[in-house]
């Protein structure tokens, strides 16, 4: 039987993003013969995209409010280039993954024109900023939430959403020994790893204060050794040209979160995805974030959850760490160490709870969601 064609518009520049983006295209190639126009990261690009030659994902891998603001003449030409594109091509389905404010310009946008339009990964409007649900309700067709609190809070307001739930949720630690055996690592140390996250505005701002805390837990532990992954080759020569990294024992590689994370009982973690993941993996994260002081002044005073960190938003309960802008210090870092370190097992206990917090219907159901559409 041969398959309806379907033109996507898809935009998933973000490192975790990307992977999620490509998970769904590749459910729809199941029902759809597609062809793709826009902007992703590895995973997407695998697929076959279309996308203008003198763009790179990671030009939208910006944080915060005072980054895109520098950086808005840049991104203005990136979102027109990318418009121009999806027009000239006329797509039917616009899939925007992750980047809600990025993303909202091109739901607007198609939604003239009639084009179907997803957003995969909610904003935060149960956090921050409500008065988004309208312009959601106006110009998305369907979102697909990660969380059940987030699949909840859309049913209350009487928005169409789908619970897509989280991939961590079948995420699995991977075998201690192999892991052991293929970084040529030692079985008789004590890992921790340091993620200080995905964008170069993320790493800049965290790893100092990360490698001063390393320093300090070797003078603790001095069986210690840090395991660093590193999401591309960019972002680990940026990694490796941090003073003082010398100074520490550590092992540094590409794409092994999941193996360093697995052989890790603590782990320092800028907030975001990487935080669930290291929860998942049963590597205990201590959550830091630090951004500039105008940022936080402005965003402090629009979030409402009471907490940041994504296996404490699961659990909505303050279980794990979280150390904030001016709470975030080496002293505060070790403290939270040792506390992890002496009492783990209190930790452990809540790693379920977060996995069924996670389990949604999955990518197929999404997908045979978006085909119900129309």
């Amino acid at each position: 039987m041969t398959k309806e064609k379907l033109k996507i518009g898809i935009i998933a520049a973000e490192h975790s993003g990307d992977r999620l983006g490509a998970k769904l295209i590749s459910a729809l190639q199941d029902f759809y013969d597609l062809e793709l126009f826009g902007l992703g990261g590895p995973a997407v690009n695998a697929l076959s995209i279309s996308t203008p030659s003198d763009i790179d994902h990671q030009d939208l891998q910006v944080m915060g409010i005072i980054d895109p603001l520098i950086n808005l003449p840049k991104l203005l030409k990136i979102r027109k280039k990318i418009l121009n594109l999806f027009l000239a091509n006329g797509v039917n389905l616009f899939i925007g993954v992750d980047s809600p404010d990025f993303n909202m310009y091109f739901h607007k946008k198609l939604k003239k024109s009639s084009v179907k339009t997803i957003q995969v990964v909610s904003p935060s409007v149960w956090a921050w900023r409500e008065n988004r649900i309208k312009a959601i309700h106006a110009n998305i067709d369907l979102t697909l939430c990660l969380f059940r609190f987030e699949h909840q809070f859309y049913q209350q307001k009487n928005m169409n959403s789908f619970f897509l739930g989280h991939p961590f949720s079948s995420l699995q630690a991977n075998d201690r020994n192999q892991i052991i055996a293929k970084h040529q690592l030692s079985n008789s140390k004590n890992y921790i790893s340091i993620l200080p996250g995905s964008r170069k505005s993320e790493i800049s701002c965290m790893m100092p204060i990360f490698l001063k805390a390393a320093k300090k837990i070797t003078s603790i532990d001095s069986n210690s050794t840090f395991l660093i992954p590193a999401a591309n080759k960019e972002l680990a020569q940026m990694i490796r040209s941090f003073n003082g990294l010398n100074e520490i024992d550590y092992k540094l590689a590409i794409n092994t979160a999941n193996d360093f994370l697995s052989v890790s009982k603590i782990s320092i973690v800028t907030s975001g995805t990487a935080s669930l993941e290291a929860a998942v993996l049963g590597s205990l994260p201590i959550i830091c974030y630090k951004t500039n002081a105008i940022n936080y002044a402005i965003l402090s005073r629009m979030i409402k959850t009471p907490f940041i960190g994504l296996p404490n938003l699961l659990l909505q309960k303050h279980l794990f760490p979280e150390l904030i802008q001016g709470d975030l210090s080496v002293n505060a870092i070790i403290e939270n160490y040792l506390k992890l370190r002496d009492d783990s097992e209190h930790y452990h206990l809540s790693v379920l709870e977060i996995n069924e917090a996670m389990q949604g219907q999955g990518f197929e159901a999404a997908a045979q969601a978006i085909q119900s559409l129309g």
